[in-house]
């Protein structure tokens, strides 16, 4: 019976490879640049947080303590990678095509076909782990339980839950009115930010287009697709955003974004699996133990517009109102 066993430290093959590059790390909001992926991290790691408050002052021959302006403030925002796994039954006679060349003699065996076989093989597997992830680093709700659909805080979910999220009303029902609302809620100097976003989802970025279209001549027409702009500032169109919201933030694949993620593959000497379901059997698993979180860094740097009925950040009406 054959067993790939890999591990972040004892393989280093194409397959492992393959894999941290397709599970962990490729997917919508990693390949546009828009998210800092953070690997290996087995527990947990804060990402740390320095602001002050204004300093500059007039000049003073003999500055004492009362003539000190401004503070710095500390704070941390937790990073968490929460256990999930992969698991699939499958019958390798169906990939035959794929190895035939390689055919061993007698049983077949998954660990004596060549590295690039056993990628192709996972590949298969790997790419609806990928979407899957793609969809909880934006939308993922974490719960302790046995609820397979609650893997980890997606990006939402942690704005949702930090108070310095900046929540923009709107009374707009076109998406250049809500665009110009959004853009009001940016303060100055996040608007001179090279790395501010605007976020959005396919369906509202194709409204945004058929208004652009209708609107006068100078822009494109029924055949093309306007710009994805909007004053200057890079939209980015994700399959995976829920309608109905649109979000201004810095993003980056480094430390100039908002967004962070933790990856790890799981501390276990079974990272990955492939071995027969029972001795007598035909049918063959592949499992995977792996970690992840997300992540914002400042939630002041969020700017959410949001017209979903009883949408997240939707701010709250006064009390006095």
């Amino acid at each position: 019976m054959a067993v790939l066993g890999l591990s972040t430290t004892k393989y280093s093959g194409e397959v492992l490879e393959q894999i941290l590059t397709l599970s962990a790390t490729s997917n919508e909001l990693v390949e546009k640049g828009l998210i800092m992926v953070i690997p290996g991290v087995h527990k947990a790691m804060s990402i740390p947080r320095i602001k002050s408050g204004k300093m500059l002052q007039k000049r003073k021959e003999d500055p004492q303590s009362e003539n000190s302006k401004g503070d710095l403030k500390y704070s941390e925002k937790l990073l968490e990678p929460k256990d999930m796994m992969a698991y699939m039954e499958f019958n390798p006679r169906a990939f035959e095509y794929i190895w035939r060349p390689f055919q061993p003699k007698g049983d077949l065996l998954f660990g004596e076909l060549p590295p690039h076989v056993q990628s192709t093989i996972l590949g298969e597997v790997l790419k609806q782990v990928t979407s899957e992830l793609g969809w909880l680093y934006i939308n993922g709700v974490y719960e302790d339980g046995t609820n397979d659909e609650l893997l980890l805080n997606g990006i939402l979910t942690q704005a949702a839950k930090d108070a310095d999220v900046v929540k923009v009303e709107t009374s707009e029902t076109t998406m250049i009115g809500r665009l110009k609302e959004l853009r009001s809620g940016i303060s100055v100097t996040l608007r001179r930010n090279p790395n501010l976003r605007i976020l959005m989802s396919v369906n509202d970025f194709d409204t945004y287009d058929d208004e652009l279209t209708k609107r006068d001549s100078k822009n494109a027409d029924e055949t093309e697709v306007n710009k994805q702009r909007y004053k200057g500032i890079q939209i980015e169109v994700l399959s995976d955003w829920p309608d109905g919201l649109i979000v201004a933030t810095p993003c980056s694949s480094g430390l100039g974004g908002n967004f962070f993620a933790a990856v790890n593959l799981q501390d276990d000497e079974n990272v990955i699996q492939v071995d027969k379901t029972r001795p007598a059997s035909e049918l063959y698993f592949v499992k995977m133990l792996m970690k992840a979180d997300t992540q914002i860094a400042f939630g002041e740097e969020f700017v959410a517009l949001d017209w979903r009925e009883d949408g997240d950040f939707v701010p709250e009406e006064d009390e006095e109102g």
